[in-house]
């Protein structure tokens, strides 16, 4: 697109605070639960305005049944003799290391990786991200929809293997590089969002390789996966602005978050709170860090008047609940 051209070779007075490096990341997994792997992983490292410095790529043997092999194509044939995932996590770390991570739908290919690492007993390096969905929020381009093929073909970027970890990070790669030049030329604040290492983590029962009746396949999980009890407290209603949290109170999230959500749930839990999967008039309270998104939870807490508060704040809201009401 010329507007675009015009962006890239346009003197723009940078940002100072915009980050000095990104890797731009996609990995492929063999599904999409938090027991899933990583069976391929891509890096392009960008330099502060959005240039190549250089890529890399690699297949990782997942141990297990490589999922829909009819979306990424890789076979358990053609994955076993690759490395593990601890056998690379030191060449992709250096990858990441001192750079913001750039994904499209970000938190997927963070979690995924900080789960990696974490089986791996490491973290990985990384603490910022920036999810390009959101980046092409901020700029308000005219996207049908926010799949990737719709970002590329907006700025003219040509796909040539969808669902292959090197040509979606080259895809991803070319198109950020107008993102970021336009963000900077109209001063946007980035969408950037903290990454936490994930360390609370305990290993699951091993995996069970091979295929059940039906096409499906089983594993063990990382983490073990447990039905929360029951929230002992009644609800006490919504949640007031300066006032704090009280246990029993509903809570509900919408969209991606610095914390693993598990683990944001969990500390929920223990605080007293109930976590609610869906949003209703009887939910307290809706955390989210992008109050302005379409989700259904976003537009149900509009409707019932439901309070909606930032990741941050409800962080700060956990340090001192009140307990329930002995009436």
């Amino acid at each position: 697109m010329l507007e675009d051209r015009t962006i890239a070779a346009s003197p723009v007075p940078w940002p100072t605070a915009y980050p000095k490096g990104y890797a731009v990341v996609d990995v492929e997994t063999t599904g999409l639960a938090r027991d899933d792997r990583i069976i391929s992983a891509a890096v392009y490292r960008l330099d502060a305005r959005g240039e190549v410095e250089d890529h890399w790529y690699t297949t990782v043997n997942p141990e297990r049944d490589p999922g829909p092999v009819w979306i990424h194509g890789l076979t358990s044939e053609m994955l076993e003799g690759s490395p593990l995932f601890a056998d690379i996590a030191e060449e992709f770390a250096s990858r990441l290391a001192d750079r913001v991570l750039v994904a499209h739908n970000a938190v997927f290919d963070w979690q995924m990786i900080a789960r990696e690492y974490a089986r791996a007993k490491l973290e990985a390096p990384v603490r910022q991200r920036l999810c390009t969905i959101a980046l092409s929020k901020e700029l308000g381009l005219p996207l049908p929809n926010h799949k990737l093929e719709s970002l590329a073909a907006h700025f003219g970027v040509e796909q040539r293997r969808a669902h292959h970890a090197l040509d979606d990070a080259r895809v991803l790669a070319e198109a950020f590089r107008p993102s970021l030049r336009a963000a900077a030329r109209d001063g946007l604040r980035l969408p950037l969002l903290e990454c936490r290492p994930l360390t609370e983590w305990s290993p699951g029962p091993a995996p069970l390789i091979g295929r059940q009746s039906g096409g499906g396949y089983r594993s063990g999980s990382w983490r073990p996966s447990r039905k929360r009890p029951a929230c002992p407290y009644p609800n006490p209603g919504r949640y007031e602005e300066g006032k704090p949290l009280r246990q029993g109170m509903r809570v509900a999230f919408s969209g991606d978050t610095s914390v693993d959500r598990e683990l944001l749930e969990d500390r929920a839990v223990e605080a007293g709170l109930h976590v609610a999967t869906s949003l209703s008039r009887l939910t307290s309270l809706l955390v989210t860090n992008d109050p302005e998104a379409g989700t259904t939870k976003v537009v149900k807490a509009r409707q019932f008047g439901t309070p909606v508060i930032d990741e941050a704040a409800f962080g700060q809201l956990l340090l001192d609940v009140e307990p329930a009401s002995e009436e």
